[in-house]
């Protein structure tokens, strides 16, 4: 991703793709197994909802180590609604165009607030593949977003810092031709 440009529209698309995939849970489904192996998908919604969460806290001026990023406990069909609500925080928080170059206070450390929408597109697309993959949706995945997300995986997730503070597994080999989303999955270090 260029570091000049503005990932904000990116940031709406990849949350506009999960909230399409959030409206396929079904309380049957809540307890499979995801590729983030740390969760199920219950546990996944409630990060990825609480992440956008954090995400907004950041956009109003705090630190995301402020927050953690977790919803607790939701009633079975909240989870569209409590998405809904997440996204309107975080358009609002992150609306004004001089936060892209303000310091933002990500997980990952103090960075201009365009890297730090970067490192969250690359969070929501990358648990949008995750979650698809525990619904088995047939929902097509935006493949532009995938290519934008692994190439911020690349840039910022060296194949040989893992493990201990870095929340991601060691890199796994894609399969020759893979796409995107399987190529970013492998080098997040998820099981294929």
């Amino acid at each position: 991703m260029d570091t000049t440009q503005d990932p904000r529209p990116l940031y709406l698309l990849a949350l506009g793709q999960l909230e399409k995939l959030i409206a396929e849970v079904t309380p049957d489904a809540l307890g499979r197994s995801t590729p983030c192996t740390e969760y199920d998908l219950r546990q996944l919604l409630g990060h990825v909802v609480g992440g956008v969460h954090r995400f907004a806290y950041i956009g109003e001026g705090g630190r995301a180590e402020d927050v953690v990023a977790a919803t607790g406990d939701l009633p079975d069909d909240a989870w569209p609604a409590a998405f809904a609500r997440a996204r309107a925080r975080a358009t609002a928080a992150w609306a004004d165009d001089a936060k892209l170059d303000r310091p933002s206070f990500a997980p990952w450390g103090e960075v201009p607030g365009r890297a730090a929408v970067g490192g969250y597109v690359m969070e929501v697309v990358t648990h949008s593949w995750d979650i698809a993959r525990a619904l088995r949706s047939g929902t097509a995945l935006d493949e532009q977003l995938a290519e934008v997300a692994l190439g911020i995986a690349l840039a910022v997730l060296p194949a040989d810092r893992r493990g201990g503070p870095v929340p991601f597994g060691e890199v796994r080999p894609a399969p020759a031709g893979a796409d995107a989303y399987t190529r970013l999955a492998a080098w997040l270090g998820r099981e294929l």
